[in-house]
């Protein structure tokens, strides 16, 4: 069952209904000659999948049968890369489908049950971001239904342990099957909370030949449980995977509230693994208890290192579909409202606190000076820089007129200047008067590659400041869009060149592609123009802002 291919044709024989689509693992069955008729046969918009993997790996959507053949290959050399194998399934794409997924256990002693459905509708690059359980979209009289042939499909190979039977669920409440992941999956916890199951030890005394402890009969739920993937990732920058250190990690706490995660404050994200860094479960006695927990325990989340999705969460669960319990796979692209795929800006406050803490704190091993004079108190200026694309600076006058009292001018977007009054620092937190309005915030700053940097988290938004070096131009400042500049978006490793020095090229032309956490990014010329030089070698370990191929545009040769 590990292999999409042999899993459903084994499902197709034991009568369990099955996604249309072509699963042939022959070598005549693999060519792109084959495929390229079979898809025609199963109907467009189609699914690639890669037969030997999961998690959205090696998965390509394609809606025109002209860009199919760039797909396979790109689909077949992303899973080849993850799994060691290049075999491929097709699948007719349902679109506004649901994501239903079935937990399953089975003994060897010929007991099999379910433990009910989980939602995972919630998906980036085909996988999973949300998942909850149980599904909204599921009545009793539907999960029965699911769940009976979920336990088929187990029976039908003489299953044993623990297993997830997922199925796409369609508006008109019929299901099809997708795969079986034989393991526990990620999003189990949701599971455990409402059963009161440990899937864990459930699974392991299964292993040690021990009886299911109880039947389907004596299987109880309670409540509703909401998880979220905490990834690191910039959602604004179409989910491209981050690394770099952990400068400072505090998980949420609250009733209800779980965490499970492995970070501790100085250890590295790597570029090597799958970018999920932590998930956040939230249990309440209804769906919108848990969605309110989770949402003030993704709030109170602090996470300061690489790029990551926390406020992006938040914007899914407060999104109207989602409350609604509407959501469906195309929820990101199509149900939710645009401005929450765009990268959140700084208000004047944030400018302002941002001003505050690196006046209070100073530079790291350095002691911030009195800033009283016998003629009183002074402005100094502080020139900062938020970090990101396309990122705005700051020039700003700072004055205290009183010991834990600044006067900031300059904020961008504020009509005058902005007071504030520390109230508490414990040393991460703070909590600050704003002209009248008091606020908690987070903070911490960190000397990160060798340049100070202040991480600011307000409402489950974290900024990251620098100061702009008083010269006005900072060190490594990003390239201009179109200047035939490629560089490395982040660490990763070079997977292919797909032109020789002196080719034409044209703006939507891939000219690299890099493979981070297992997620191949290809990078586009951007501009009309011949490559004059390649900077990289194919497999070469990548920093982010590594200079990969240079490209004379036209204008710049003529």
């Amino acid at each position: 069952m590990g292999n999409k291919a042999h899993a459903k044709r084994r499902m197709i024989a034991a009568g369990v209904p099955c996604v249309p689509g072509f699963q042939d693992s022959s070598e005549q069955g693999q060519s792109d000659a084959r495929l390229l008729a079979e898809a025609a046969k199963v109907g467009y918009p189609i699914l690639i999948k890669a037969a030997a993997g999961g998690g959205g790996r090696g998965m390509r959507l394609c809606a025109d049968p002209s860009a199919l053949p760039a797909a396979l290959s790109s689909a077949r050399s992303e899973s080849l890369g993850a799994f060691g194998s290049g075999e491929l399934i097709l699948e007719r794409a349902l679109l506004g489908a649901r994501h239903v997924e079935i937990q399953v256990f089975a003994d060897r002693h010929g007991h099999v049950i379910h433990l009910g459905e989980r939602d995972c509708s919630i998906q980036r690059r085909h996988q999973k971001v949300i998942e909850e359980a149980p599904s909204p979209a599921v009545d009793a009289e539907l999960r029965g239904r699911m769940g009976a042939a979920a336990v088929q499909a187990a029976r039908a190979i003489a299953y044993e342990g623990a297993g997830t039977v997922e199925f796409l669920l369609d508006p008109r409440g019929d299901f099809y099957f997708l795969e079986m992941n034989t393991r526990l999956q990620v999003e189990h916890p949701v599971t455990e909370a409402i059963t009161g199951l440990d899937l864990v030890e459930l699974q392991l005394r299964v292993a040690a030949y021990e009886p299911l402890p109880l039947t389907q009969d004596q299987l109880q739920q309670g409540g509703h449980a909401i998880e979220a993937r905490l990834y690191a990732e910039d959602p604004y920058q179409n989910f491209l995977p981050g690394a770099g250190p952990v400068h400072l990690w505090i998980p949420p706490e609250g009733q209800g509230v779980r965490v499970d995660h492995g970070l501790a404050p100085g250890q590295p994200v790597t570029p090597y693994y799958d970018p999920m860094v932590a998930k956040v479960i939230a249990h309440g006695p209804t769906r919108e208890c848990a969605r309110r927990r989770l949402a003030r325990a993704l709030e109170s989340l602090i996470f300061f290192g690489p790029a990551n999705n926390q406020r992006f969460l938040l914007d899914l669960l407060r999104a109207p579909a989602f409350i609604e319990g509407a959501a469906t796979t195309n929820f990101i692209e199509h149900q939710l409202d645009p401005s929450a795929r765009q990268r959140p800006r700084p208000l004047p406050r944030h400018w302002a606190l941002a001003a505050l803490l690196w006046a209070r704190r100073g530079r790291p091993g350095e002691r911030t000076g009195d800033p009283w004079r016998s003629s009183g108190p002074i402005a100094t200026p502080l020139d900062l820089a938020l970090e990101g694309d396309g990122a705005p600076k700051a020039h700003l006058r700072l004055t205290f007129t009183a010991p834990d009292v600044l006067l900031v001018e300059g904020a961008p977007g504020a009509a005058a200047p902005l007071r504030l009054h520390v109230l508490e620092d414990s040393g991460v937190h703070l909590r600050v008067d704003i002209d009248g309005l008091q606020r908690r915030i987070a903070a911490h700053l960190a000397d990160a590659d060798a340049q100070p940097a202040l991480y600011l988290s307000d409402e489950g938004h974290t900024f990251t400041f620098r100061e702009v070096s008083p010269k006005g131009a900072r060190q490594g400042a990003e390239p201009l869009p179109g200047d035939g500049k490629i560089r490395a978006p982040t660490s990763g490793r070079l997977v292919a060149l797909p032109h020789l020095v002196g080719a034409r090229v044209a703006p939507a032309d891939v000219v690299a592609v890099v493979e981070a956490m297992k997620i191949e990014t290809s990078l586009s010329a951007g501009v009309h123009g011949s490559i004059t030089s390649v900077h990289a070698e194919l497999g070469a370990l990548l920093r982010p802002g590594a200079l990969l191929v240079t490209i004379t545009p036209d204008e710049a040769s003529s």
